[in-house]
């Protein structure tokens, strides 16, 4: 439920319950709710997890018979496949303002993010995504919100992380030339270097490769004691894997966009004790609301959660209730109010900065034990 308090509000898993929730009379209003996500192809996983966390959320605030400017409410998911792919992105975007969505969830990769951020804005409809690279809240764009942590946070974190607990002096750097990967190896260069860390060597692969033997004979020469990999987990379980083979036996170490249990399942024991990870929020297993939201994931879609479900969850639940609030379902009339949230949810804390990203998103650093993402103590990270 949500509980109000002074100047900020309480989102629990359960029951959205501010009032007024029962329809008096009138018609009932179908408010379409659209998401942008890679739901075929090498992130499919990934895809399906973000959408997941949606259509959860929808599920529950329709048996809860919502009112929103005095109407009876019932959210509809539109969701469609970006293919993580620019040019696709944007026919999706199209589409789903022509299919008069309220809001679009999504795009997970930033380099479909970035070119739809223009269009959903300019169409006046609110973009609420997980994609990390800063450029997409920095354009001044006042309907596109990030509800995760940015690859500012994330890259440097991964960089402090690197010097103050691995005490690595020498780190190569590998990223896939998206958008993504390269804003999170960009980020973690100027904070490792920061830390006295040298970086012996850049490569650059693309997010369809599968062969990276020369890339890692390169950095093999190098001496390098780990690799910073900015992109998939697609490409960074071969990347892996690879590694083992080549009797490099140093760290590597990724952004949120590798920090899932995919990553183990498609490199298997190569996936140790010496890869690291970051991700936003906290962990799940920590909070009575986290652990209830894995149960409930689970027993809904019989597999356990990944990385985003849980934000995308909290976004869907905080845009119903700034739609409450505006009592207008339209996002011209409710993005004041989304702007204005001050809220509790399952993956952390919802408060927006002058850019629309969260003000305070705490980052959780994991590793892998017998194929589990395994989060660190607070005093290891």
């Amino acid at each position: 439920m949500i509980r109000l308090r002074a100047g900020a509000c309480v989102l629990a898993v359960g029951v959205l319950s501010l009032a007024p929730l029962l329809a008096t009379a009138g018609e009932e209003q179908v408010v379409k709710i659209g998401l942008t996500g890679p739901l075929t192809g090498a992130q499919a996983a990934i895809g399906k997890d973000d959408e997941n966390g949606v259509r959860m959320a929808i599920e529950r605030l329709n048996a809860q018979g919502l009112t929103i400017g005095g109407k009876k409410t019932r959210f509809e998911l539109v969701s469609q496949d970006d293919a993580a792919d620019p040019r696709t992105g944007m026919t999706v975007a199209q589409s789903l303002v022509d299919d008069n969505v309220k809001v679009i969830f999504g795009p997970f990769n930033s380099g479909v993010a970035i070119p739809i951020s223009n269009l959903v804005n300019g169409a006046g409809i609110v973009m609420a995504t997980v994609a990390s690279n800063p450029s997409i809240t920095q354009r001044g764009y006042p309907f596109i919100f990030r509800i995760s942590a940015s690859d500012t946070q994330l890259g440097s974190r991964m960089g402090a992380f690197a010097a103050k607990q691995l005490k690595v002096t020498r780190m190569a750097v590998i990223d896939d030339r998206t958008a993504y990967g390269q804003g999170v190896a960009d980020e973690f260069v100027k904070a490792a270097r920061a830390e006295g860390i040298e970086i012996v060597d850049r490569e650059y692969t693309t997010d369809k490769a599968t062969n990276f033997d020369s890339i890692l004979t390169r950095i093999k020469g190098t001496k390098a004691e780990g690799i910073f990999y900015g992109g998939y987990y697609s490409q960074a379980a071969p990347l892996r894997k690879q590694m083992k083979r080549l009797a490099m036996n140093g760290y590597l170490l990724g952004g949120d966009a590798v920090c899932n249990l995919e990553l183990a399942k498609l490199a298997g024991d190569a996936v140790d004790g010496r890869v690291y990870c970051p991700q936003g929020g906290p962990v799940l297993d920590q909070t009575p609301a986290g652990r209830q939201f894995k149960t409930d994931y689970k027993k809904r879609f019989n597999t356990d959660p990944l990385t985003y479900s849980a934000s995308l969850y909290d976004g869907m639940n905080i845009v119903a209730s700034a739609m409450q609030k505006a009592n207008s379902i339209e996002p011209a009339q409710y993005r004041a109010a989304l702007a204005g949230a001050d809220m509790q949810g399952v993956a952390g804390h919802y408060q927006f900065d002058g850019n629309r990203d969260l003000s305070d998103s705490p980052i959780t650093i994991y590793t892998y034990r017998n194929g589990q993402l395994t989060p660190l103590s607070a005093a290891q990270r």
